[in-house]
C-alpha cells in the first residue's frame, strides 16, 4: 500500500484529478447500469457531454493523455470501490476522453466457445483498442458501431 501511495504522490496535477473523476464515476456507472441497463447509462453520460459548450470540438488527442487517462481508469479500477466490470471500466474511460474532446469509440463484442458465452467491452481511439492488449479484443466478434450508438451520433 505504501508503495501504490507513494506512486500516487509522484502524479501530476492532471493525473491526480483523472484518478478520482474515475474513482467516483465507477460507482455511479455500476450503478445506473444495474438501475438502468446500458442504453440509459450512455444516453445520461452523453447528456452530460452535451452540456458542456466545448463538447462538439475534437481536441487534440495527444497520446500521452489518452495513456495518462487509460492508466488513471485502471488505477481507479485496482485501487477504487468494488471490481468494476469491463463494460463499467469502458464507460468511464469513453466519457473522460469525450470530455477531453477525445475521439474514442466504445466497443462491444462476444465470443462463443464450446459450452461458453462470453461478452466483453472496450474503447478503441484511432482504430487501436485502448483499456487492454490487442490481442483479447481480437477475440471478440464487435457489433457495429451504429448498434452502440445513440440516436442523432455521427459514425
Amino acid at each position: 500500500m505504501w508503495k501504490a501511495f507513494q506512486r500516487y504522490r509522484e502524479l501530476d496535477k492532471e493525473a491526480r484529478k483523472l484518478f478520482w473523476r474515475a474513482v467516483t464515476l465507477l460507482p455511479v456507472v455500476a450503478r445506473s447500469l444495474r438501475a438502468h441497463g446500458f442504453q440509459r447509462t450512455k444516453e445520461k453520460l452523453a447528456n452530460k457531454l452535451a452540456l458542456r459548450p466545448d463538447a462538439l470540438n475534437p481536441g487534440s488527442s495527444s497520446a500521452a493523455t489518452v495513456q495518462k487517462t487509460c492508466r488513471m481508469v485502471k488505477a481507479a479500477a485496482h485501487y477504487g470501490l468494488g471490481h468494476p466490470t469491463c463494460l463499467e471500466q469502458s464507460l468511464v474511460l469513453w466519457y473522460l476522453l469525450q470530455e477531453q474532446n477525445i475521439a474514442a469509440n466504445l466497443r462491444i463484442g462476444v465470443s462463443k466457445s464450446p459450452g461458453k458465452f462470453e461478452a466483453h467491452a472496450w474503447v478503441e481511439h484511432e482504430g487501436r483498442a485502448l483499456n487492454q492488449s490487442e490481442e483479447v479484443h481480437q477475440h471478440y466478434a464487435a457489433f457495429e458501431n451504429e448498434f452502440l450508438m445513440l440516436p442523432g451520433e455521427n459514425a
